[in-house]
């Protein structure tokens, strides 16, 4: 189920879109100010963010920005301003599209879905998925590193995809258990430690031979964000 971000600070508005959407079979969770919608972004993972312009605390601009520091999630964005140059800010924040109010909920539904559609292309398109020289072929099932061929559970394998759909992103082990034990998962957070542990002895553990003969140890992906969860991203290039 594809789960949609709804940020608008009209509780009318937000209720009738969130209601109609939960209808139409989309898991949606409404945030009414632009701080809430940052704290729901980081919680959890979402398919597609509706975002409304004229928001308090943060304004829709704002929280574009801040999002596309870390995540090219489709953001669609709902305004009452129909000016070219509110467009063309939004346009250069990297939005996908634009809707004008008043709208019907059938158009922006139509949107949303269309948005998806492209976005699924997209990635149907490449089946790999990379985070430096980490890759996964989503047709395969193959997992290399450097190259090297890396076996995994099941369980690692849906544990190391999570991480890199999430690049860039800390995961709470709340939401890795969620996402990989799913909800009825009754055991100890422990078991996330675990698994994070098994994934760095395969991935970031690999002997890299280079031209010249000589060995060296590929650089570790996978972090720990002490007190709040993990996450996954390429290195920094060296200067």
């Amino acid at each position: 189920m594809k789960r949609i971000l709804i940020v608008e600070d009209e509780p009318e508005i937000g209720e009738f879109l969130l209601a109609y959407l939960q209808q139409e079979g989309y898991e949606a969770v409404w945030a009414g100010d632009g701080m809430e919608a940052v704290d729901a972004f980081h919680q959890a993972p979402f398919d597609l963010i509706l975002l409304d312009i004229l928001l308090p605390k943060i304004d829709g601009f704002g929280v574009c920005e801040l999002i596309r520091r870390e995540s090219q999630v489709p953001i669609v964005m709902l305004t009452a301003l129909d000016g070219e140059e509110e467009q063309i800010k939004g346009f250069d924040l990297e939005v996908d599209d634009y809707v004008t109010k008043p709208f019907s909920l059938e158009e922006v539904v139509a949107r949303i879905r269309a948005i998806l559609r492209r976005t699924r292309e997209q990635v149907e398109d490449d089946p790999i998925i990379r985070v430096g020289d980490l890759e996964i072929n989503e047709d395969s099932h193959d997992v290399t590193r450097a190259g090297q061929t890396i076996d995994l559970s099941p369980t690692e394998y849906k544990l190391l995809r999570y991480l890199m759909d999430n690049e860039g992103r800390v995961l709470s082990k709340a939401q890795i258990l969620d996402h990989v034990w799913q909800y009825d998962w009754g055991g100890d957070a422990a078991i996330v430690e675990s698994y994070i542990s098994y994934l760095r002895k395969k991935v970031d553990d690999v002997t890299v031979t280079d031209e010249d003969g000589s060995t060296h140890k590929v650089t570790p992906l996978i972090e720990t964000k002490r007190g709040i969860g993990y996450m996954i991203r390429a290195p920094k290039a060296q200067k």
